[in-house]
């Protein structure tokens, strides 16, 4: 849940407001929206429950571009971020298929 405020505080906060970060902000969109569907892999057991989530990502991607250029606060909406942030999400969902399913079961037994 703190992923999610964190992306969606981000995405609506005023352009002047937004840190400068030395990548493309198309690669923020991309690893935010893959860290938040690869840990929905980690916490959710059922394909199911990874499908659900990811569609909801998507959307909340989708949604999230139209309020910025809904709000007027100097942010626009982008298609080339929503679809950057669908990627995101169809990479993260593709750990579910890796050695990567299970990473925070082995971390927590080791611990």
């Amino acid at each position: 849940m703190l992923g999610v405020a964190v992306v969606v505080i981000g995405s609506l906060l005023p352009g002047k407001d937004l840190p400068p970060l030395p990548v493309s902000d198309k690669l923020e969109h991309f690893a935010a929206y893959a860290a938040l569907a690869a840990g929905a892999v980690q916490l959710f057991a059922r394909r199911l429950s990874w499908g659900f989530i990811c569609l909801l990502l998507v959307l909340m991607g989708i949604g999230l571009e139209y309020l910025q250029a809904s709000m007027k606060l100097g942010r626009m909406l982008d298609r080339n971020d929503a679809l950057a942030n669908t990627l995101g999400v169809l990479i993260g969902l593709a750990t579910a298929f890796t050695p990567l399913r299970d990473l925070l079961l082995r971390f927590d037994r080791r611990h």
